[in-house]
């Protein structure tokens, strides 16, 4: 037998490698088997829901403007909004917004079966008494829809209210009564709590007040009011914490949980965004039931797959992003971070952790979105944590018992709102703090520097919150950063002259008078806005407050201007319209012991280095227009040599008789009137041979700044700025007589443009200290689009 045998002719090579497959476990071989299989259906089922949304005979035919009969069914709850400038009695009109499926429609002599939803947009509120699974046939206009709203296939205008409908869904006949009692249930309390009582069990906030929604909004509570996972975790745990008190044990728990997510889900309506509360609400309550994040992140990646499959578009949204890394924070964090908190009754150790890991987890996207880092949402969801409980929980047992026991309901509505009156309390002392939110850096820079101080975050927070001494400071640190305003870099800048504050939908301008001085033209639709511009400004006295006309948006914020300021006198215009807002603002003048003189149009202010003529009003115009916006008080100013034109909301007749009042009108800097509205006199844009055009506006639903009136502006060679693009806008006079624009002041909130920056008239652009913000949800709130408006 010889030696050894012969081999195969490869026998000689090195052993032969494993195959790619075998370098990767089982396990993850597995694992990346069911993520292809999860991309896979992802990819399959949403290009089969947006096939026919973005391309299909309701397109074609909302492209071509097309005279339509559909027959539909109503998706979602409508709602009913306001149009119109705000205070304008004449102008703010309400009009309904909803979602229909529309499941067949008839126009240009064809009749076409499809399935897509449209936005409904109608000036009749009978389409807000619908509700959900009712159908209906109408006639009406289709429209194109804007990118902001991929997800539906167009606008559908009709011409008059909903035609013949049929009955609600089973779900909706159901679940209204209980609706209906919870409202009734709450009808005779403090208005904050009954507005923020229904928001908190459903998610209802029509009773919400404008004001109280925009201060949850920059509290960093908007979550509340909005169903969310929190809810669910609340009822869950309630639910289940009574069931095994009462004995229950096995198989009778999960499915007693089951029974009321399902319950909760159709009270609350079946809608994605409810659904996705339910889920991750779900899937927070098995983490910490089973003791184990991966088991906990099982459950929410098996969530996020499920829903985004049920709705591809949850994609795309925002809210969707934040409410998974909420949950995987909690899931993640809260365990290690709670032990960290020993020290600490284990109650307290969770409210304190708990929303400091949702913060951190969501801070990157929040950022990213917002442009401003919030330091009031952790002190403010910790103070508000303990009342969400009761709140929640008197209120689903108010609505549970109201069909059949109003007054039993009546009584929990009134326990719930003690809880709920505490919440609002929160949200409005944290809202007026002047460093609630601060700006943050703009682009890929800002991002990254966030990515950064979350995982600096990561690693000291554990090491923070062991040690009491060194939270105690932390949180101290934290305190005196809301009280104070935030200094933003290269803001303000030196020399500057004029100033467009970043109010939001609203006008504030500010005319240096001196050292800590101004004079302010209106003061925006919100105290807080105008303070904290004013503020950073270092603006301590103001010799005169012009309040152009009596429309909210500019003069809710007078408060903000008195804050911590000397008001010497205030000029207003000699209209007083709307009546309600003129009474209201002369009663908190004559409170501050502030003299309210009207202006006359021919007079002539010197306030230090600020001359102002008053052009206007010299007569009422009697038009179709609106008068208050035609009563405006308008100004020319010499501030410093430069020539300002504040023309407030003027609108084209009063336009045309400003111009013939005063031939030959010119100006350096040209305040936009009505926020860039389109309804404007080509001969006024452009005869007064500005060099820069100011455009105060903010998020909003009436189509400001008009992009007709932006193009002339560039063509006669004006520089536009805006304060909904670049924050608020600084005019700084520079060596050679020319004028340089310093943008990236404070914010009001979300933005949708480019990031700040400074540039000089006439000359290259030049790096400056700006920030971007960017945070409707969070920063102001945000309103419909122009496509929304009747």
């Amino acid at each position: 037998m010889p030696a050894h045998a012969d081999l195969p002719a490869h026998a000689d090579l090195p052993a032969q490698a494993d195959s790619p497959a075998r370098l990767v476990p089982a396990a993850g071989r597995r694992a990346i088997a069911v993520a292809a299989l999860c991309l896979v259906a992802g990819f399959a089922v949403g290009t089969a829901r947006s096939a026919p949304v973005w391309d299909g005979p309701v397109t074609d035919l909302a492209r071509a403007g097309a005279h339509v009969e559909i027959d539909a069914v109503v998706a979602r709850d409508p709602s009913v909004r306001q149009s119109g400038t705000a205070g304008d009695e004449r102008g703010a009109a309400e009009y309904a917004v909803g979602r229909l499926r529309v499941d067949e429609v008839t126009g240009r002599g064809r009749t076409h079966e499809v399935r897509v939803p449209v936005l409904l947009v109608s000036g009749d509120l009978g389409w807000a008494r619908l509700l959900p699974g009712q159908r209906v046939r109408a006639e009406g206009r289709l429209e194109p829809t804007d990118e902001a709203r991929p997800e539906v296939a167009a606008v559908f205008r009709p011409y008059a209210g909903p035609g013949a409908t049929g009955p609600p869904s089973r779900a909706s006949r159901a679940t209204e009564p209980f609706r209906d009692g919870l409202r009734e249930s709450v009808a005779s309390v403090y208005p904050d709590a009954r507005g923020l009582i229904p928001g908190l069990v459903v998610g209802d906030e029509s009773l919400l007040t404008d004001d109280l929604r925009d201060a949850m909004t920059v509290a960093g509570l908007s979550h509340l009011t909005a169903v969310s996972g929190t809810n669910i975790s609340i009822l869950l745990i309630v639910v289940l914490g009574l069931a095994r008190w009462s004995g229950m044990r096995g198989y009778a728990v999960p499915v007693v949980g089951a029974v009321c997510v399902a319950g909760f889900v159709l009270l609350a309506r079946p809608e994605p965004s409810v659904l996705r509360a339910a889920a991750m609400g779900v899937v927070a309550v098995v983490g910490v039931a089973v003791s184990g994040r991966r088991r906990g992140l099982s459950a929410l990646a098996a969530a996020v797959c499920v829903l985004v499959l049920v709705d591809p578009w949850l994609a795309r949204s925002v809210g969707f992003a934040l409410s998974v890394l909420a949950t995987a924070g909690i899931l993640v964090l809260v365990p290690a971070w709670r032990r960290a908190l020993g020290w600490l009754p284990r109650p307290l150790a969770l409210a304190v952790a708990v929303p400091l890991a949702a913060q951190v987890a969501c801070t990157p996207v929040l950022l990213a979105v917002s442009g401003q880092l919030s330091l009031a949402a952790l002190p403010a969801n910790m103070l508000a944590a303990p009342a969400v409980a009761p709140a929640t929980v008197l209120g689903v047992a108010a609505a549970a018992v109201s069909p059949v026991a109003m007054p039993v309901a009546a009584v929990l509505g009134w326990l719930a709102a003690l809880p709920a009156w505490w919440i609002a309390a929160v949200a409005r002392w944290f809202a007026e703090q002047p460093g609630a939110v601060v700006p943050w850096p703009p682009g890929a820079g800002g991002v990254v520097v966030a990515v950064v101080l979350v995982a600096v975050a990561l690693l000291a927070v554990p090491l923070v919150l062991r040690r009491p001494v060194v939270t105690a400071v932390a949180g101290t640190v934290l305190v005196v950063g809301l009280l104070k305003t935030v200094p933003v870099p290269g803001w303000p800048p030196p020399g500057w002259l004029v100033v467009a504050c970043d109010v939001g939908q609203g006008d504030a301008l500010v005319l240096r008078a001196g050292e800590n001085a101004a004079v302010v033209v209106d003061a925006g639709p919100e105290p807080r806005l105008v303070r904290r511009c004013l503020d950073s400004l270092g603006v301590r006295s103001v010799p005169l407050l012009v309040l152009t006309h009596f429309h909210a948006d500019h003069v809710s914020g007078v408060s903000g201007v008195l804050a911590g300021r000397e008001v010497a006198e205030v000029l207003v215009s000699p209209l007083d319209d709307p009546p309600a807002n003129a009474a209201v603002v002369r009663e908190l003048l004559s409170e501050a012991g502030v003299p309210v003189t009207v202006a006359r149009a021919g007079e002539r202010r010197q306030v230090d280095s600020v001359e102002l003529d008053v052009l206007w009003p010299r007569r009422l115009i009697e038009s179709a227009e609106s008068e208050s916006n035609n009563s405006s008080v308008v100004i020319a100013a010499d501030v410093d040599g430069v020539d300002v034109l504040l023309t407030g909301d003027l609108e084209p007749t009063a336009q045309r008789a400003l111009l013939g009042s005063a031939p030959g009108l010119t100006a350096d800097v040209l305040k936009v009137a009505h926020h860039g509205s389109p309804h404007q006199d080509h001969d006024l844009l452009t005869s007064v041979d500005a060099r820069l055009a100011l455009v105060s506006v903010g998020e909003n639903d009436y189509g400001h700044p008009a992009p007709r009136v932006l193009d002339t502006l560039r063509a006669d060679g004006v520089r536009v700025y805006r304060t909904d693009e670049h924050g608020s806008i600084a005019v700084v006079p520079t060596e050679r007589g020319g004028l340089s624009v310093v943008t990236g002041g404070p914010r009001a909130g979300p933005r949708r443009g480019r990031s700040a920056r400074a540039a000089s008239v006439g000359g290259p652009e030049r790096p400056a200290g700006s920030v971007r913000s960017a945070c409707r949800g969070c920063g102001s709130r945000r309103g419909p689009s122009a496509q929304e408006r009747p």
